[in-house]
């Protein structure tokens, strides 16, 4: 038995895994075969996947909740890249596939629920479905593009161009994050952000 065979909720993240942006091309038979892979964790607000500069790398599915992808200075000051909720990936595919350590960390952001995988065991995966493997690798660099444009965003838009960009992008996770955490994302403090998010609702009534 595989360790999704025995969890108690199996029909649930067998769902899940079914809609994640990734997954949702492969087979039946396909989806057995990842399984044998996986490990389902359920993580506290908070918890830390990967760590910057590690060399042991996963692959992760999200299932539930809300992950961020951060970098830290050698003075401890972080910056948000991204964040991943239900139905994306996270991953250091590209550091692992490189041979150097990773660029960042994986953290929760809220109570969450992930697949993960050694990234070894989804490489090989990968080339045994080379579609799997084209459409996986195009999103990394689609996650890589949204990276680099959210990053030049920082230093190009003022603060209420900075939020309406996001909200033009990611509306649905405007309410989902925590102030904080978006306000950070955004390089705002979270009083900014809340008067320029009740400007943008007045805007719109």
């Amino acid at each position: 038995m595989t360790a999704l065979d025995r969890h108690l909720e199996k029909p649930l993240i067998r769902l899940q895994l079914s809609q994640n942006s990734v997954l949702k091309s492969l087979d039946q038979g396909s989806m057995v075969e990842l399984e044998r892979h996986l490990e389902i964790s359920d993580l506290k607000k908070g918890e830390i996947l990967l760590h910057q500069g590690d060399h042991q790398m996963e692959q992760y599915f999200v299932l539930d909740g809300i992950l961020k992808r951060i970098v830290s200075s050698a003075d401890a000051k972080e910056m948000i890249l991204r964040f991943a909720i239900e139905k994306d990936i996270e991953t250091s595919y590209a550091a692992w596939r490189l041979k150097t350590a990773a660029p960042y960390s994986i953290a929760s952001v809220t109570k969450a629920r992930v697949a993960r995988m050694p990234l070894k065991k989804w490489a090989e995966f990968l080339d045994q479905h080379i579609p799997l493997k084209e459409s996986f690798e195009f999103e990394v660099m689609r996650l890589m593009s949204e990276i680099m444009a959210h990053t030049i965003t920082l230093h190009m838009l003022d603060a209420p161009g900075r939020v309406e960009r996001f909200l033009r992008k990611y509306e649905d996770l405007f309410e989902l994050l925590p102030k904080k955490e978006l306000a950070a994302y955004l390089n705002l403090s979270p009083e900014t952000l809340s008067r320029l998010k009740t400007k943008h609702k007045e805007l719109f009534i």
